[in-house]
């Protein structure tokens, strides 16, 4: 039986902005390539311990995608990320680490 890789958990919290020109729209969370629906808040997504994982998010309204944002992490990186998501539907969004997280370096 193969073993599992190691594993970590991050914490993504996205936010949308209460005065957006564009409304019914759900943020669509990228790793490592494969697309995941998502809601806007807190959630958690399970991450490879080991490798550097590339992290995005995008929106999609039918018509076309926006928002886009993504970031690269390292395994030793805080796992605590936010997206801000823009408020017209032709800037992209925003990913970073989450305020009161630090990077070790």
């Amino acid at each position: 039986m193969a073993e599992h890789p190691p594993t970590r958990r991050v914490e993504i919290t996205l936010h949308k902005p209460w005065y957006a020109l564009w409304a019914g729209v759900r943020p669509t969370l990228v790793v490592a390539g494969r697309g995941q629906p998502a809601q806007w808040g807190l959630g958690t997504w399970q991450l490879p311990a080991d490798v550097p994982v590339t992290v995005g998010v995008y929106l999609f309204n039918r018509l076309w995608r926006f928002g886009r944002a993504e970031i690269t992490l390292d395994p030793a990186e805080p796992p605590a990320l936010r997206y801000r998501a823009p408020v017209l539907a032709v800037l992209p969004g925003r990913l970073g680490g989450a305020p009161g997280t630090r990077s070790p370096r």
